[in-house]
């Protein structure tokens, strides 16, 4: 739905996509240079290779060798499954045991601000360290009920343009460098007075820069989107929709004549953040009653398992359409999905200019 002055975007790079192998697909993501490069790295080839070369490597490598391989060095990269090889599999096990929003009760305790104002969560700051899209959405969902939501980047990794326009409504948007002596100082001060914390890093990595979170602020909110879950033999493995897609069976769902597809929109981001977003304002209501700190966890994988599981599947997908002049709106030139609460009158479009607001409250 999202359109640039009445243009298209191209969501997905010359090197993301799915690829045939000598046995079967891949599904790599390469929008970020650091991923691209990481990839190009995985399989031999220099950071000036094309798609048609990158294909032909592709080609003459087994799926799971592409897989493992990107997996070795960070890259993105998975090879498509059936629904039941997934399934099967140690990953799949564990995404699909795993709650579809789990919530853990910290041991740490400490007062956080609660809503005071006509908007549902305003006065609460909440603190976003997130990218792509179901973290952003998340955060934008708890911003457009009044929260005041500063996102934190790295100065060293742009985000994609067009992905903050989409999703950055509400919120603020500011860089620092948590690797530099003077910006994790900073992170920490900011931490220290948050009330919601949003992160989409994988298991422990925040941790191994910042610490544990609920030893800087006793009793905050933390919500945390991954790709694969908590637990299992990919929860340090990176990944987003399009790679979830094609590794829990989705892909060969939607595909035809043995070739992989893709679900019409991303689905299982938008789904995650919603998700994360209702679970994060439950630990709030809760954290009332005790100060007790709160982890509240969703992951991709699982919100796959999720839909997959649900009845009345559909044989074949329906003609795709344009979406109708009633499930838009346009602001600045920029069209989106309409909210999914209600459009009112102070409704923060367009998203501010990314990195350029100040790292303060």
């Amino acid at each position: 739905m999202f359109r640039w002055n009445g243009t298209r975007v191209d969501a997905f790079a010359e090197l993301s996509g799915f690829f045939p192998t000598a046995d079967g697909w891949v599904r790599t993501h390469a929008n970020y240079p650091h991923h691209r490069r990481r990839i190009l790295g995985a399989v031999g080839l220099p950071e000036d290779t094309d798609r048609d070369r990158f294909a032909t490597r592709l080609a003459r490598m087994s799926a799971s060798e592409v897989e493992d391989l990107a997996a070795d060095v960070g890259a993105i990269a998975v090879r498509v499954r059936t629904e039941s090889e997934w399934a099967a599999s140690g990953p799949g096990v564990a995404a699909a045991s795993d709650d579809l929003v789990s919530v853990q009760v910290r041991s740490d305790h400490g007062p956080l601000r609660m809503p005071a104002g006509d908007a549902p969560l305003a006065g609460v700051r909440v603190l976003d360290l997130t990218r792509v899209v179901a973290g952003p959405v998340a955060s934008r969902s708890l911003a457009l009920l009044g929260a005041d939501v500063l996102r934190i980047d790295p100065p060293q990794m742009p985000e994609i343009e067009w992905q903050h326009r989409e999703s950055g409504q509400g919120k603020r948007s500011a860089l620092i460098d948590l690797r530099a002596s003077d910006g994790l100082a900073q992170f920490r001060t900011l931490l220290a007075d948050a009330d919601i914390l949003v992160t989409g890093y994988r298991p422990g990595a925040l941790e191994a820069l910042v610490g544990t979170p609920g030893s800087v602020k006793p009793g905050l909110i933390h919500g945390r989107v991954s790709a694969w879950g908590r637990s299992g033999p990919w929860a340090d493995r990176r990944g987003f929709d399009s790679i979830v897609q094609a590794a829990s069976g989705i892909a060969m769902i939607e595909g035809s004549d043995g070739r992989p597809g893709a679900l019409p929109a991303q689905a299982l981001d938008h789904a995650s953040g919603y998700l994360l977003a209702s679970g994060v304002i439950d630990a709030l209501v809760e954290a009332r009653a005790d100060g007790a700190g709160r982890d509240v966890r969703v992951s991709l994988a699982r919100t796959a398992a999720w839909l997959l599981e649900r009845p009345n599947r559909r044989a074949s997908a329906r003609p795709a359409l344009l979406p109708g002049a009633d499930t838009v709106v346009t602001h600045d030139g920029i069209t989106t999905a309409r909210p999914a609460l209600t459009e009112f009158d102070d409704y923060p479009f367009p998203a501010r200019a990314w990195g350029t607001d100040p790292p303060r409250w």
